[in-house]
């Protein structure tokens, strides 16, 4: 029974972080620095990122993302999550974790590596309404419409299947607001109800739309890849991120909520994860050792 533990332990810290321990290289440098960092101990942002829900949070941003047919595009033209769909993963975590719990540097420096790879990615699409379009990842729209569906994700899942959020989730909206400007977001949403109506502007604009496109990432993001030992656990989590969507998303994605209490499974799931990987992440012990050392110095 040890055995099957700690190797499934081990499968699920390889697909978040793409390394075994659950410890990847990048995570040293959040142990270094000369603050605490944009939130810090007690900020919302720490408490929604640090916690489970984040694994069923990154299904629900990757399928709401699809609905947007420019961010599609620059994913379908220019991402590599076909042939490297853990790297892509592990890659949107690194920025996600360093943007939370590193010092102000790292999550500046983090973050313009981010803008660098955005500058290359640009192309055209077919907008909703069948017109040609040019599109480039650093487009105030695109931007806008990646950290919205992310904050919505985050916040959405956090308030289903994890605990009090210090501030309640404005503070979380707010805070966060700080990570969009730093990859060039402008007018981040700064409460959940600015985010809602940010969120449905896009929606009754008429923007988003299903193509061939959508449906092959959704296909994709269903059954991904992943180790046979997983498929059951990512199933469930899978169809609690579906349950999770307004039942117009889901509409527009070609998605039907199962008629299973995925919500309660999930919740059950992400209960029985905590407890095989711990209740802190490596990424928060790290911070936590940067601050305390921070404190013994001015002592």
């Amino acid at each position: 029974m040890n055995r099957f533990v700690n190797t499934w332990r081990s499968h699920v810290l390889s697909t978040l972080t793409d390394d075994s321990d659950g410890r990847p290289q990048w995570v040293g440098k959040i142990e270094q620095g000369d603050d605490a960092g944009l939130f810090g101990p007690g900020s919302a942002a720490w408490s929604v990122h640090g916690s489970m829900p984040t694994m069923v949070a990154g299904i629900r941003a990757l399928l709401m993302q699809t609905m947007h047919p420019g961010a599609m595009a620059g994913v379908h033209d220019w991402s590599r999550y076909r042939q490297d769909p853990l790297g892509r993963l592990s890659g949107t975590i690194q920025w996600l974790i360093t943007v939370t719990f590193a010092d102000t540097a790292t999550a500046k420096l983090e973050s313009s590596r981010v803008e660098r790879f955005h500058r290359k990615v640009v192309g055209t699409y077919t907008d909703a309404h069948g017109a040609e379009q040019p599109y480039a990842a650093g487009d105030p729209e695109l931007l806008s419409w990646v950290h919205l569906v992310f904050t919505d994700a985050f916040l959405s899942c956090h308030e289903l299947w994890g605990g009090p959020i210090p501030g309640g989730a404005d503070a979380y909206v707010r805070e966060w607001a700080k990570a969009g400007e730093l990859v060039g977001v402008t007018d981040p949403p700064r409460s959940a109800a600015e985010l809602r109506s940010q969120l449905n502007a896009f929606r009754d604009a008429g923007t988003l739309k299903r193509d061939e496109r959508v449906t092959e990432a959704v296909r994709f993001i269903r059954n991904p890849p992943l180790r046979r030992s997983m498929m059951p656990a990512y199933r469930i989590m899978f169809a609690g991120a579906v349950a999770s969507l307004p039942a117009d998303y889901r509409a527009l994605l070609g998605l039907r909520r199962s008629p299973l209490p995925v919500l309660w499974a999930t919740g059950v799931l992400l209960r029985a994860v905590r407890m095989l990987l711990g209740s802190s992440s490596s990424s928060e012990v790290a911070a936590r050792a940067r601050i305390a050392r921070l404190e013994q110095g001015r002592a």
